[in-house]
């Protein structure tokens, strides 16, 4: 397993809701604030900002077959990105407490 690769899986593995994203992504904004509005506590790494990022969007396109961001995840489960997240808004609670983020 690449170095990229595993650093995703701890962050994944370690966190009740991680988030994958770029600072300049107004869809990560998008999925950021809602996780926010919900009081969801969330990891976030902007792939734009670490040494390692292109890297780590490439682990992450072979872990989910997707290479968009933000991806995210949570309760160790993959969510997709905001669409697949703001689809989900009336499930949130529900998964963001099963996940241990509220």
């Amino acid at each position: 397993m690449s170095a990229a690769k595993a650093k995703a899986q701890s962050i994944i593995d370690e966190n009740a809701v991680a988030v994958f994203s770029k600072s300049w992504c107004p869809y990560c904004r998008a999925a950021k604030a809602l996780l926010t509005q919900m009081g969801a506590k969330f990891y976030d790494m902007e792939l734009d900002q670490v040494d390692d990022g292109a890297a780590i969007q490439d682990a992450l396109a072979e872990l989910t077959s997707q290479r968009s961001v933000p991806n995210i995840f949570i309760g160790q489960k993959h969510i997709g990105g905001n669409s697949d997240l703001q689809a989900k808004k009336a499930e949130l609670p529900q998964l963001l407490k099963e996940a241990g983020a509220i």
